[in-house]
């Protein structure tokens, strides 16, 4: 039973927030509370949202390295298994299928496998083409995202280049991960749909090394590259136009988790008018999370000075209550 007294962000007034032994928020301070922060700053929970767990550099990991990156992530919202075509994306981790018309069966199994998300593998090296292309057609895609909404599942995407883009948004995709090839006329498309960009710009300062053990690629090296130089334009762009953007590591692989703090400093430097607020506030209102209020468990992150104004303090909270349990301080 514990309470806090601070600023809640994203608002700028001091409140005090009350904890029941039960992990939830509520109305009036418990006899006997602890009083963990008098004076602070305290941010409803951090969402990395595109993170893998279960996967490592060297591809799928063993289960007690799966367990302890879940840890390291906490509360996950999970989607089920990739779904891609044979070759075209890092070997064991996807549902293959080169028959593309299965790919709404496919999408209709995995919604119902997972918490609410469908992961599509947008774009991946053709190396028969040499470079990026698309893995399904536009109808395709459309029968495929019609199948998740039915199911009550939302759909986000891989994609690096722009070829892939125009089917999937135009298909009603909720969500365009790294999207590092968008055009202002695609990114127009997005706000007026309201379709989701996670750019994982951590993730995209690997697009050199990519580009550089592809050699033998070089159509595609080169576009790897300018794809990395132009990652923070597309981001800018994409808010001024009013597309929701949100934070997301890309941990798994070459990212290690527990990096929000980083991408959140790199959306800022991307020029993200709001970039704490893409991994906590905006961002959990887009996953369905609640603001913290009472009756809702004690999500939060505590800081001793604003993040706001010195995104170097996101790296030493004070403390952090998950689901009203003390897991940090």
């Amino acid at each position: 039973m514990y309470t806090l007294r601070g600023v809640l962000l994203p608002g700028e007034t001091t409140v005090s927030l009350h904890v029941d032994d039960r992990g939830y928020l509520v109305d009036e301070p418990v006899a006997g509370s602890e009083v963990l922060v008098d004076g602070g700053w305290i941010v409803p929970g951090l969402v990395d949202a595109h993170c893998h767990v279960g996967l490592g550099p060297a591809g799928p990991v063993d289960l007690e390295e799966a367990d302890a990156q879940a840890r390291v992530d906490r509360e996950i919202i999970r989607a089920g298994r990739h779904l891609a075509r044979p070759k075209r994306y890092i070997p064991g981790l996807a549902v293959e299928t080169d028959e593309v018309e299965l790919l709404p069966d496919l999408v209709a199994e995995q919604a119902a496998a997972g918490d609410g998300w469908v992961k599509l593998v947008g774009d991946w090296i053709d190396r028969g083409a040499g470079d990026l292309a698309p893995l399904w057609p536009d109808d395709v895609l459309r029968a495929a995202i019609d199948a998740a909404h039915a199911a009550g599942a939302r759909v986000t995407a891989h994609v690096f280049g722009t070829d892939a883009l125009p089917g999937l948004i135009d298909a009603g995709i909720d969500c365009i991960e790294h999207g590092t090839g968008l055009t202002d006329d695609l990114i127009a498309r997005m706000a007026e749909r309201g379709t989701a960009l996670v750019p994982t710009l951590i993730n995209v300062e690997t697009f050199p090394g990519i580009a550089d053990s592809a050699a033998k690629y070089p159509v595609y090296a080169d576009h790897m590259r300018a794809l990395h130089a132009g990652a923070h334009d597309v981001v800018r762009r994409a808010t001024e136009a009013g597309v929701p953007v949100y934070a997301g590591t890309d941990a798994g692989g070459g990212i290690a988790h527990g990096r929000i703090a980083d991408e959140i400093r790199a959306l800022a430097a991307a020029g993200h008018p709001a970039p704490l607020g893409a991994a906590s506030w905006a961002a959990r209102s887009w996953l369905g999370r609640p603001a913290p209020h009472p009756g809702v468990l004690a999500d939060l992150v505590v800081y001793r000075s604003d993040p706001r104004t010195d995104l170097a303090v996101l790296d030493h909270p004070a403390l952090i209550l998950l689901r009203g349990r003390l897991v940090a301080a």
